[in-house]
């Protein structure tokens, strides 16, 4: 196994070092998520900080395993400025996504986590090495990378818009859906960006 790229390994050591501040100080939420707009308690850092918070072993273990599967070999791939270029695109798309969201629906529900920007290297991945096989822990059957981008992907849409709740009868959770499809289309953004497809103009 190839040795993590620095970009990765530093931002996996240093999401799971502020997860241990959050245990020591529940107070670092209240500065560093991310807040609606509406809600009184907004700053502008928090569109960034809000990716580094987590809230719990559960969220925090699969977006540092997600982090690992997808973000090394991009990084291997793209270079440490590229890369980590995508990934600000991915995190500031999501929390754009996400303060629309609460701010259209009245929500005052704060938001962290790197899923975002996660959901952004899944859409990469899958658009890049389109074919390669993976083995996702849920559900555990082996697909080609699209199709696993494009069973989440609509997934998240459905559980965003509550349909997938309304068929289930389920609760819909605190989950950011809107936000994990934001970091998608960011990341589909920066990729037409960086290949000078439209709505952008040509680069070199």
């Amino acid at each position: 196994m190839p040795p993590l790229p620095h970009l990765t390994k530093s931002l996996m050591i240093a999401c799971t070092a502020v997860f241990g501040l959050q245990v020591i100080m529940p107070q670092l939420s209240a500065w560093f998520a991310l807040f609606p707009l509406n809600s009184g308690l907004f700053m502008p850092w928090q569109v960034v900080t809000y990716a580094f918070l987590h809230g719990g072993m559960g969220h925090l273990f699969f977006n540092m395993l997600g982090l690992w599967m997808f973000g090394a070999e991009l990084e291997r791939l793209w270079g440490f400025k590229r890369y980590a270029q995508f990934l600000l695109a991915g995190v500031l798309a999501a929390a754009a996504a996400q303060l629309l969201f609460t701010l259209l629906t009245g929500s005052s529900s704060p938001t962290v986590g790197a899923s975002g920007a996660l959901f952004a290297l899944l859409l990469a991945f899958g658009m890049l090495f389109p074919n390669r096989i993976i083995m996702p822990l849920f559900p555990p059957i082996p697909m080609k990378a699209r199709t696993f981008v494009m069973v989440f992907g609509g997934l998240e849409l459905l559980m965003g818009s509550g349909l997938l709740d309304s068929m289930l009868g389920a609760g819909g959770g605190n989950i950011a859906h809107f936000a994990h499809l934001g970091g998608m289309v960011g990341g589909f953004l920066m990729i037409r960006y960086w290949r000078g497809h439209p709505p952008f103009g040509r680069r070199r």
